[in-house]
């Protein structure tokens, strides 16, 4: 029988989605600086030739280099939280009492340290 808390979540579950928002919030960040460059480069073509057009050539090509980056970097962080979700969870299911001893025993030092404060 697998223990949840107050919330009705298993922990599993609290933390796949707390990697999300962690993953969300990193991709919009990048995302957003790749807007504004974006908007930066199609600002900078009607300006006088005060950016050579060999010199937009290799910012649009960094720019697209970084999109397939992070493209690769959310595919591969993806796939890290699916195997190290999976891990934990075959790991609690083969071993609930060693499982929930260490949960116990990171509860107590947590309680340890915050009374201290």
């Amino acid at each position: 029988m697998e223990s949840t808390p107050a919330n009705g979540n298993s922990p599993i579950a609290d933390a796949k989605a707390a990697s999300g928002k962690v993953r969300e919030r990193l991709m919009d960040d990048m995302q957003h600086v790749i807007d504004e460059a974006e908007q930066w480069l199609a600002d900078s073509v009607g300006d006088e030739p005060s950016i050579s057009s060999e010199a937009r050539a290799r910012f649009d090509d960094s720019l697209r280099t970084a999109k397939s980056d992070l493209r690769k970097l959310e595919d591969s962080f993806l796939a890290y939280s699916r195997d190290t979700a999976a891990s934990v969870d075959t790991y609690v299911r083969d071993n609930p009492w060693r499982a929930a001893s260490i949960g116990a025993a990171v509860g107590v030092l947590l309680g340890v340290l915050i009374a201290r404060k």
